[in-house]
């Protein structure tokens, strides 16, 4: 209950956040982009445009494919998204969330992500950075390789 609250409060803020950004460069808050905002913020994976299009389309069909990109690029130049490129070619997008850091694993051969968060790798980065004397304020960790069904398939 708790977390679903938490979840509910940063999507207020994340929506009033947005409509803030849209003002300032003098953009209209539309029911196009708020449906985007609300699907896009809605989703656990880390979908490109074309994935986020499609589940739109199937409630939303005269939200177009270009409504859907331009959005997505605004939400990445507000701060609410983050893109990523997992070497397969397509810009993906996750919701960007300070204190929700985790890092990926990355199939090579399905393109499947996995989230995950390790206490040990945080300390060892701050550990590493510190003894090099610098300062870090961000990072980034994507490790690639082949899960664990991609090797059971190759086996057989």
């Amino acid at each position: 209950m708790v977390e679903n609250q938490s979840q509910l409060e940063v999507a207020v803020e994340t929506r009033e956040y947005f409509k803030q950004c849209l003002t300032q460069r003098g953009l209209k808050s539309t029911q196009q982009r708020a449906i985007i905002l609300e699907t896009f913020l809605g989703v656990k994976e880390h979908l490109s445009t074309e994935e986020l299009y499609l589940q739109i389309r199937e409630d939303h069909p005269k939200i177009g494919y270009a409504t859907v990109y331009r959005t997505l690029k605004l939400f990445a130049e507000c701060g609410i998204a983050e893109e990523r490129n997992f070497g397969d070619g397509q810009t993906r997008y996750e919701p960007a969330h300070a204190e929700d850091h985790h890092d990926h694993l990355i199939c090579t051969t399905c393109g499947s992500i996995v989230e995950f968060e390790d206490s040990e790798i945080e300390r060892l980065q701050g550990v590493i950075a510190d003894h090099h004397g610098f300062k870090m304020e961000s990072h980034r960790l994507d490790l690639y390789g082949i899960c664990s069904t991609c090797q059971k398939k190759k086996k057989t």
